[in-house]
């Protein structure tokens, strides 16, 4: 059963040209879309090097973009929730590029990147399939959100504590259920007892996997304002103090 479906309730006449930055975790990703395909694209999953590698990484997809003729139609930025930092770059260079082509921007929510790319690449799934992605948030603490195959929130997002009961209602409510993304690893124990629960591992958000769900809001016009909009934290910056040196 296609993924897209159930993601694209509108018509799509246009399939847009739009570059994709992807920068919420530690991977720093970019790529060219055209026509509904991966035309050009860059990743580094060396850690977290995007200030210094995705100027570079844009410039490869603009330079595809000039040498085949394609124009650019829109930016898509990747805006959380995920780390700080990444997010902060990843909307900066976005908002640049806006308005130097004169183009829109797009922010896809990287919860539902994550759910959708699982989507796209799990085969045989239920119609019924829950899908959970979690961000670490370290400790404990996950950024999270459920959705049904139709990116219907089941569990709006939101940073949480895990715990015992965290998803009892919808462990209980007897669907299938796919867990993954980043801060997936240490909820294992807390699907031990479901037998419908299946953790999917190695889940994390690229530029590659935004095309369906920046194609769609091409297509409905849901456009950030380039001045003023902000990354999704779902909760407010903590910075840390520095351990004191012993002299």
């Amino acid at each position: 059963m296609s993924a897209i479906l159930f993601i694209f309730a509108v018509k799509i006449e246009y399939m847009a040209t739009i570059l994709n930055i992807e920068t919420s975790g530690t991977t720093c990703s970019a790529a060219l879309t055209a026509e509904g395909m991966i035309v050009a694209h860059r990743e580094d999953f060396e850690g977290r090097n995007h200030a210094t590698l995705l100027s570079g990484f844009v410039k490869h997809c603009l330079d595809y973009a000039r040498e085949h003729e394609l124009k650019p139609d829109a930016v898509a930025v990747s805006i959380g929730p995920g780390s700080y930092t990444g997010l902060r770059i990843g909307l900066s260079e976005a908002k640049g590029l806006a308005y130097a082509l004169d183009i829109p921007m797009i922010g896809v929510n990287t919860l539902e990147l994550l759910a959708t790319r699982v989507m796209f690449s799990t085969d045989d799934i239920s119609p019924d399939t829950i899908f959970i992605p979690m961000i670490d948030a370290r400790r404990m603490e996950v950024y999270t959100a459920a959705y049904d195959f139709g990116l219907t929130p089941l569990l709006a997002p939101q940073p949480l504590i895990l715990d015992e009961s965290s998803y009892a209602d919808l462990k209980a409510s007897g669907r299938p259920i796919l867990f993954f993304g980043s801060g997936a690893a240490k909820a294992c124990d807390l699907f031990a007892d479901c037998e419908l629960a299946t953790f999917v591992p190695d889940v994390e958000p690229l530029a590659v996997d935004m095309i369906a769900l920046a194609d769609r809001a091409y297509a409905c016009r849901e456009f950030l304002d380039v001045a003023y909009s902000t990354p999704l934290y779902l909760k407010d910056f903590q910075a840390t103090k520095p351990k004191n040196k012993v002299l």
